[in-house]
């Protein structure tokens, strides 16, 4: 299945944002939960002022117990 549109931007951008060492880990709180949140962000700069754009969190636990990657038999290759 290919990765939409959106996701393969904001992963440009991920890119790009830790080509150009403007990556933070911060600590936050979920909106939903209340639960603290690690947090892998984009930071820039808007007229001086620092600009935070989350990109996604840091699972808890072991990763490869709360995902599945995709099944190779299927057909599907890999888009890089």
């Amino acid at each position: 299945m290919a990765i939409p549109e959106p996701y393969r931007r904001n992963f440009q951008t991920l890119l790009r944002a830790a080509a150009d060492g403007n990556l933070a880990l911060l600590e936050c709180t979920d909106a939903r939960t209340g639960v603290p949140r690690y947090v892998v962000t984009a930071v820039g700069r808007d007229e001086g002022d620092y600009v935070m754009t989350p990109f996604g969190h840091l699972c808890d636990g072991n990763p490869f117990e709360d995902y599945i990657p995709p099944d190779p038999g299927d057909g599907v290759q890999p888009r890089a």
